[in-house]
């Protein structure tokens, strides 16, 4: 009796059987190409935002922040939430390039240098809203640890706000050292096929001389695998430290030992959903559909529902253990934060955190473009509002009632936070034009007929 075995065949990760040279033609092609309109409108649409989100930055430098809303009793608002919420923007970008590296997850191949470009950016926006809210932004060299001040001091290096200095910049660095490293194969790449003589000098200049040598791929393993290892455990390093900005301090609300985990799970949350943003969005304008497909997109999504249900647990035990523990204060901040002056706020969180995501259970809507975007962008509004729960809840009612307030947002703050957008898209969209928006070596190594024991089979179809 013959049997017949069934062989179930993997999702193609590249489709339409492209050949090495029309990968290469496609992705390396974008930089020659003219844009179309679609581009041109939303680098427009992103360069306004971001102008007019500058000029509210320098404003605020010439006027002081007393032209945002802070109060006495709540010194921190729009500011420190912007900076946790794009630290957290720029976590899924080492996430997807490091960790699934290491893994040796093959989907990560299509999309992990548009998330790495991501962290270079949301990083650089965290920055800015770290100077904007110090108050005398000339001055951001005492945060330097080195007694350069007019006091000859050293900076205070108990305060959680210095290791925010040491943490953000040490990310930052090995982040655009690691998305630098990956690029050089593709700009030598580059430096080849494009015609102009400024843009061949240029890519020459940042290919570092790379000629393909067995020797030159030898370094380059070995220096991507080092730079991976680094960046991994900075994944959980950097927003366990944003967190301890809350953490050591004794104010009800913040004084938590769960705030370290996390902080870290709806980074990766909140990180993923605008990495499926800007992924939707670039597979339409660059016309990518073959490159990042539907299974790239699936994964992500199968990740922002398993952390968006940590996210969710987390907010069910920080509000368990509140009551549990019998501490009136901290039982008092979290009975306010879900039915007192910023309910609203609570509630939006939780709706977008915690119960959107749950339609990605469905197979049907997972992969569903319109439902994914959707999605995403209700994800990075919860999560912003997570932020925004955190800081204003435990600040506006404090222990004396007498020193109650209520905090609202100035046109000012409002408008660099949106010109915030405007730097991070405007940016996404340089970059998705001038280097290539997928790693054009690592797709081919990826591809069927790349692998030395491939044989054609007719049966064989992708």
């Amino acid at each position: 009796m013959q049997t017949t075995a069934i062989r179930h065949e993997r999702e193609p990760l590249i489709l339409g059987n492209p050949t090495l040279h029309d990968i290469t033609a496609k992705i390396a092609g974008i930089a020659e190409s003219k844009p179309n309109m679609k581009f041109l409108t939303a680098l427009g649409f992103s360069a306004t935002l971001m102008a007019w989100g500058i000029g509210c930055i320098l404003y605020t430098v010439f006027n002081g922040i007393g032209v945002w809303g802070l109060n006495n009793p709540i010194g921190w608002g729009w500011d420190i939430t912007n900076f946790v919420f794009w630290v957290g923007i720029g976590h899924a970008g080492t996430l997807i390039s490091a960790i699934l590296f290491l893994f040796r997850q093959k989907w990560r191949t299509a999309i992990n240098r548009s998330a790495e470009a991501m962290t270079i950016f949301a990083v650089l926006n965290a920055t800015t809203m770290v100077l904007s809210h110090t108050g005398r932004q000339w001055l951001f060299t005492w945060l330097i640890p080195t007694p350069g001040n007019q006091m000859n001091m050293w900076t205070n290096f108990r305060s959680p706000l210095e290791w925010d200095v040491f943490a953000v910049n040490t990310y930052l660095l090995v982040s655009l050292m690691f998305w630098f490293i990956g690029m050089v194969p593709d700009l030598a790449t580059m430096r080849e096929y494009v015609k102009s003589n400024i843009a061949k000098k240029v890519y020459t200049i940042f290919s570092l001389g790379w000629d393909g040598s067995m020797r030159k791929w030898h370094h380059y393993e070995m220096a991507y695998m080092i730079l991976a290892g680094l960046s991994t455990p900075l994944v959980l390093s950097v927003h366990s430290v944003v967190s301890f900005d809350f953490t050591v301090g004794i104010l009800p609300g913040w004084h938590t030992t769960i705030f370290p985990p996390y902080f870290v799970a709806g980074a990766i949350f909140s990180g993923f959903a605008m990495v499926v943003t800007l992924l939707v969005i670039a597979r339409e304008i660059l016309d990518l559909k073959e490159y990042i497909t539907l299974k790239h997109l699936d994964n992500m999504n199968k990740i922002i529902l398993a952390t968006g249900m940590m996210v969710g647990y987390a907010y069910a035990m920080e509000m368990f253990i509140a009551q549990y523990s019998g501490n009136k204060y901290e039982g008092f901040v979290f009975l306010n934060r879900a039915t007192g002056d910023y309910a609203w706020a609570y509630w939006t969180m939780v709706l977008c955190n915690v119960i959107s995501p749950q339609v990605f259970w469905f197979a049907k809507l997972r992969r569903s473009i319109p439902v994914m975007f959707v999605i995403s962008i209700f994800v990075n509004i919860g999560m912003w509002f997570e932020r925004f729960t955190i800081i204003s809840t435990s600040l506006h009612h404090d222990f004396l009632p007498s020193s109650w307030g209520y905090y609202s947002p100035t046109w000012v703050e409002v408008s660099i936070f949106a010109g915030t957008f405007g730097i991070f898209l405007t940016l996404f969209l340089l970059f998705a034009k001038f280097i290539p928006v997928i790693a054009i070596a690592e797709v081919k190594g990826v591809m069927p007929n790349a692998q030395p024991h491939h044989h054609h089979d007719e049966h064989e179809e992708h």
